[in-house]
């Protein structure tokens, strides 16, 4: 009998861009197809995907696309990974609804989308999966359990235990507990939020926290950033606005097209004549508004981080408003939410954010929460997923806690596949995995010249050496002339560019550059420039030699 293949093409020692993938004989499913945002080591880059090479090679296997839950790294990847596989996408009706926006902005069609509810069953060749509901911060989060001829595999996707959820989003503990108690050869579970002890606070008290405020801001507009994908709190957001008597407006992009679509699927319950367009805000009194932004983790481009630097002429900010970052910080981005709050004081706005009230619950589960889920499923063997290398450390040592053996247990990488029989996990080899960055129309990956160059570009500014060659001679024939950008202050720049022309033509007229081709005569004004302003100036500036021949007068 042939053993269960599990690949990691993402998602594992990083936080982002999550994908695995399934194998078994030739039947193949892939659960999740994330991206993850570009960090200050990739100047440019908009976004990150995996590296898909191993699915590309073995496409004729794959028998669908399985979506744990809408999130931007679990379904941003999706039209790249369409640009080579032709899959149908199996999942709830809000993730399909967000994926749809994704393909009609990629322009892609004739995607099979396959919508399925809380305990349907697909089949997909040797594979039988279960959607199982779990509670997490966006409606439609399913957990998989995956029946194979090796076992069953349960994948949590990213979910939280709320017993007083918004909506019918509660995790279906009973179900998790009767696939455990049929026996579970491996587990899958999330460990974002594995450092946190106890339980995750309930979404329901951040609405309990925004009724409180509202009801003490009485005659001040009220600016709410939060995540477009927490359709929970929109609609908490929304009956609160019912209940104080104020309009609604959408403002950010992926604001306006999450929530239009939640209407139109039902997912978003609220009268029409409760929203106003953004545009028409100056015919309501502050008291009657509150405005729906993104913005929450300080991108530049959004919204709330426009009106903060007053860049967003649709809302001009001042005493009278009332700001609330409904979130809590993405690590890598504290920096540019901590500049938007900041701004946000100096328009004289009262800012309300995480650290002074209840408006942000996590998604993820907790500590405790991440032990009941092991109690109820029972794993035979256990893989930590959706994590930094330190939470699948730590969730790691919580399995032993509970009574797991350290063979029983593999903390992956990404390109790591593991081999799963109903008495064996172990590690078989390695797969074509890495990632892919996403700049404009442009791919490429995290070694090419584009982005080394971006980055001595960033760090140590050009300079473009223009010198003179003899068409026949070929000697250098007048002083070389030398543009810079980013690299000397202006108080030394003019000196240290006569010194360097000066160097540069001595240097070229000690040296015979006839036999020299193009290349190697660029090069050689390279070294020479190179040696000088690092002697001088102790800085590395990204260097372009240029040639002009010139005719002898």
């Amino acid at each position: 009998m042939e053993n269960l293949k599990i690949s990691f093409l993402g998602g594992v020692g990083e936080i982002g861009k999550n994908m695995t993938v399934l194998e078994y004989g030739k039947d193949m499913i892939i659960i999740d197809s994330g991206l993850a945002f570009a960090d200050e080591e990739l100047p440019g880059v908009d976004l990150v995907v995996q590296d898909i090479s191993y699915l590309i090679e073995n496409k004729s296997k794959i028998r669908g696309l399985f979506i744990t839950h809408g999130h931007e790294d679990h379904i941003g990847a999706v039209p790249y990974l369409l640009d080579n596989i032709k899959t149908p996408i199996y999942g709830s009706r809000v993730s399909l609804g967000l994926i749809e926006n994704k393909l009609k902005e990629a322009k892609k069609s004739n995607v099979m989308l396959k919508s399925v509810k809380a305990g349907s069953v697909i089949v997909a060749g040797n594979f039988k999966v279960e959607f199982v509901q779990v509670t997490h911060s966006i409606p439609g989060a399913m957990a998989l359990a995956i029946t194979t001829p090796a076992g069953v595999v349960v994948h949590t996707g990213d979910f939280k235990i709320d017993f007083t959820p918004v909506g019918n989003d509660v995790c279906d503990l009973k179900r998790l507990a009767e696939i455990g108690k049929k026996g579970v050869t491996l587990l899958l579970a999330e460990s974002t939020n594995v450092e946190r002890e106890g339980f995750s606070m309930s979404e329901s008290v951040v609405g309990k926290t925004f009724d409180e405020l509202f009801a003490k801001i009485k005659d001040k507009r009220i600016i709410i950033a939060t995540f477009a994908s927490n359709i929970s709190r929109l609609q908490q957001i929304i009956d609160l606005a019912v209940k104080y008597k104020r309009k609604i407006a959408f403002t950010g992009r992926s604001m306006v097209n999450v929530s239009d679509m939640a209407i139109k699927i039902g997912e978003l319950r609220c009268n029409k004549d409760l929203i106003i367009d953004i545009d028409k805000i100056d015919k309501f009194e502050d008291k009657e508004l509150i405005i729906i932004s993104t913005g929450s983790q300080g991108e530049s481009m959004s919204a709330l981080t426009r009106m903060a630097s007053d860049n967003f002429p649709k809302v001009k900010l001042n005493e009278n408003d009332v700001v609330i970052l409904s979130s809590a910080p993405i690590p890598g981005n504290e920096k540019s939410i901590n500049t938007v709050i900041n701004n946000l004081y100096r328009k004289d706005c009262q800012v309300i954010y995480n650290e002074l009230a209840d408006v942000h619950a996590s998604g993820h589960a907790y500590k405790e929460e991440l032990k009941i889920l092991h109690s109820l499923i029972k794993p035979k063997f256990f893989i930590p997923v959706h994590g930094e290398y330190r939470h699948l450390k730590n969730h790691q040592n919580l399995a032993k806690e509970l009574g797991m053996k350290q063979r029983n247990i593999i903390i992956p990488e990404i390109g790591m596949q593991v081999e799963v029989s109903r008495e064996v996990l172990k590690i078989c080899g390695t797969v074509p995995a890495g990632e892919i960055l996403i700049d404009g129309t442009g791919m490429g990956d995290r070694d090419s010249n584009v982005i080394r160059d971006r980055l001595a570009l960033g760090q140590d500014g050009v300079c473009v050496v223009v010198v003179p060659i003899s068409r026949a001679s070929r000697q250098i024939v007048g002083l070389p002339d030398i543009i810079s950008r980013g690299f000397i202050y202006q108080d030394e720049a003019n000196e240290i560019i006569a010194d360097a022309k000066e160097a540069i033509f001595k240097n070229l007229q000690n040296q015979d550059l006839k036999n020299l081709d193009g290349a190697e005569l660029r090069g050689t004004i390279r070294k020479a420039s190179t040696n000088f302003f690092f002697k001088n100036t102790k800085r590395k500036p990204m260097i372009i030699s240029v040639v002009v021949e010139v005719d002898d007068l």
